[in-house]
């Protein structure tokens, strides 16, 4: 009995332990979208060639790809850590002009 109780509670913790971490993966989702949509719905910048990358565990929001000017590189991290306010912004787009 005592067998069966023990892992019954690993189990339970096991279970807790997947539902927090895909409530992370979720919330680091939600970020991504956020992010990207707000990007997208920005006419002066070309998000085209940018990618949102969220790291829930980390608390981090990457940017990734290229814009055409350095002001859209800097109008790119205004808007995400607008839209992913308890997140560091890592921005890492590169200026490629056209």
């Amino acid at each position: 009995m005592l067998v069966g109780l023990t892992a019954c509670a690993q189990t339970a913790q096991g279970v807790a332990k997947d539902t927090k971490d895909n409530t992370s993966a979720v919330r680091g989702g939600i970020e991504t979208v956020d992010v990207k949509r707000a990007l997208i719905a920005d006419k002066t910048i070309d998000s085209g060639a940018i990618d949102v990358d969220t790291y829930q565990d980390k608390k981090v929001v990457v940017l990734r790809g290229s814009v055409p000017t350095e002001a859209q590189k800097q109008k790119a991290a205004m808007i995400a850590k607008d839209h992913a306010k308890s997140y560091t912004i890592d921005n890492q787009l590169a200026v490629v002009p056209k």
